[in-house]
């Protein structure tokens, strides 16, 4: 599912869609749930777009180039007007309804559904194992989480047995949260003191069997979470798949900046450096990235990238990133750029080429700086302790500096 506005991580979506956000220096959140397929032995995958879907469309072409005799692939469903309708995509169940005369063209016997979103490792084919052995017409993969976070999720309340017997969409009531309490079994079961208060939050990650997944979408419910989750419980077979592994669902500019900062930590949550399952990406056939006597601490440095006497500490460097001499970057996250400079036509700086560089001296700390951004010379970006503010070259958002795609700060400037 990759068609969703993405508003709460403006202005990163303002000009792409939310799965084809860059992360970590190199990779696009799309490419998470793809590879979890491919490592998965899952090669049948559609992806389903709708907002901003050019730049996540074109990556995904880049990126996913199967031979021809093997059968794989991964296919972009966009939005469209049919004979059937014309109507955008309304939800999330509504966008797969109108697609499933492609889905149904294959005797495919389970859909698995996921979102484009989120950060995590997950072999799919023990959640359908699990999903088999209970013999489910529906399985939804939950996460445990505590008190303190589960009303911003839609928790899952089930039997011993881990079939779900209630949802409820972002509880916050103290009783009612009492009611959602994970059984003592399934705590033991999956490595968990007896005595925790768990809850089972839903992760947006279904496996449905092919007829369920018809009937189910017979009517004109648009949403899996709000609308057809909660009557599939009421005379169905749905079990949870706990899922106990690292998992983060990057929804706003701070949990972006933070799931990025973590990967620069020594052990972090998420390891992209696992040989067995890699995560794959479009292979941009650039140079090995060029230091000169930069002190670089806790950071990640991608791939094409002129780094001179820099500090760096605690960052993450997109690519063809290139930092001049006495820059300071602390904390962000510097997405690098699609190419080294910016051509210019006549009558626009005399139609020479702009570096998309980061000047000299410039200081940069707890931001994220889009991709091909210009950022002069002597400039300092420090969002301080403001939490939201718009300026001309820069948005504060949950306490972070934004640097939108394609800006272009002059020398000097203070945000």
């Amino acid at each position: 599912m990759g068609g969703g506005r993405g508003s709460r991580l403006s202005p990163l979506t303002d000009k792409r869609s939310k799965p084809a956000v860059p992360l970590g220096g190199k990779y696009r959140l799309v490419d998470i749930p793809i590879s979890n397929c491919l490592n998965s032995n899952i090669g049948h995958i559609f992806v389903l777009t709708q907002f901003n879907s050019e730049s996540l469309n074109r990556h995904i072409a880049d990126a996913y180039s199967f031979d021809h005799f093997g059968g794989d692939f991964v296919h972009v469903l966009a939005a469209q007007q049919t004979a059937g309708g014309a109507d955008w995509y309304q939800g999330t169940a509504d966008a797969v309804r109108q697609n499933m005369n492609y889905f149904l063209e294959q005797p495919y016997e389970y859909f698995l559904i996921l979102s484009g979103d989120q950060l995590y490792r997950m072999d799919f084919l023990e959640m359908l194992e699990a999903h088999i052995k209970n013999g489910a017409d529906l399985s939804i993969a939950t996460t445990p989480v505590g008190r303190g976070t589960a009303p911003d999720f839609g928790i899952m309340h089930t039997d011993d047995n881990s079939r779900i017997t209630r949802f409820v969409e972002k509880p916050s009531d103290p009783d009612l949260l009492n009611e959602l309490l994970m059984p003592a079994t399934l705590l033991k079961a999956n490595g968990l003191a007896s005595d925790q208060e768990r809850f089972q939050a839903s992760m947006g990650i279904y496996i449905f069997n092919r007829s369920v997944l018809q009937e189910c979408l017979d009517n004109d419910l648009v949403d899996f979470g709000s609308n057809i989750i909660p009557e599939a419980i009421k005379d169905r077979q749905v079990f949870s798949y706990v899922f106990d592994g690292y998992w983060e669902d990057i929804g706003t500019i701070k949990s972006f900046h933070q799931a990025n900062l973590d990967l620069t930590e020594n052990i972090p949550h998420y390891n992209f450096f696992d040989v067995e399952n890699p995560i794959y990406t479009r292979p941009r056939l650039l140079p090995a990235s060029k230091v000169n006597e930069a002190h670089i601490k806790q950071a990640l440095l991608s791939d094409g990238c002129i780094i001179s006497n820099a500090t760096i500490t605690r960052s993450i460097i997109g690519v063809r990133s290139h930092i001049k001499s006495g820059c300071i970057i602390s904390d962000s996250v510097i997405m690098g750029a699609d190419y080294y400079h910016r051509d210019n036509v006549a009558g626009d700086d005399d139609g020479n080429p702009t570096e998309i560089t980061i000047g000299e001296n410039t200081r940069i700390h707890r931001a994220i700086v889009d991709k091909n951004a210009c950022i002069g010379r002597d400039v300092i970006i420090d969002p301080g302790d403001r939490i939201d503010e718009d300026g001309p070259y820069c948005m504060i958002r949950d306490g972070i500096a934004v640097i939108p795609k394609s800006t272009v700060i002059p020398d000097g400037t203070v945000i």
